[in-house]
């Protein structure tokens, strides 16, 4: 089983462009991509020692970062510390935890200067989960791309109002 995310923030609205006829007049938000995310949940019914288990999660996180936090050598520890603290919030009992965090600088040239520097943090991970039910580990990979796009966790006992659609 396999489930992918991404956080998307709408920003300024945009026109349109026609195929070579200019303006369209159709108006579309812009939106810019927050961080995206994979769950991958993979089961042995004979287990592996590897894993020491049955069931093995993996995973992969990836955000832009702001640069004075993109810089900082310590970035990768924190997005270990993300995992792990996601985890140990929703009670997901795991072992055999391993991964790793990649900082990418990326520096545009030519017809892509505009764009500017980016700096990307990309977390690949995988545990495996003391039982069956992986409705905590779920949540819990949830909440780390939440957090890996900047957004801050809802408050205990705070449930989110679905948002109003518009016709």
């Amino acid at each position: 089983m396999s489930l992918g995310a991404e956080i998307l923030a709408s920003g300024p609205l945009a026109r349109a462009e026609g195929l070579g006829h200019g303006p369209s007049g159709i108006v579309i938000p812009e939106q810019t991509e927050l961080a995206t995310g994979r769950f991958i949940l993979l089961h042995d019914p004979e287990g592996s020692d590897v894993w020491n288990g049955t069931f093995r999660i993996v995973t992969y996180i990836r955000a832009e970062l702001e640069p004075d936090m993109g810089n900082d050598e310590l970035v990768g520890s924190v997005a270990w510390t993300w995992l792990v603290e996601a985890l140990q919030e929703h009670h997901a009992g795991y072992s055999n935890a391993g991964g790793t965090a990649t900082r990418i600088l990326s520096e545009s040239y030519g017809t892509l200067a505009g764009r500017g520097d980016a700096i990307d943090i990309e977390l690949r991970a995988s545990w495996t989960p003391d039982s069956a039910d992986v409705q905590e580990h779920l949540e819990a990979w949830s909440d780390m791309v939440c957090t890996f796009a900047g957004l801050p966790p809802l408050p205990e006992g705070v449930t989110p109002l679905p948002r109003a659609r518009r016709s």
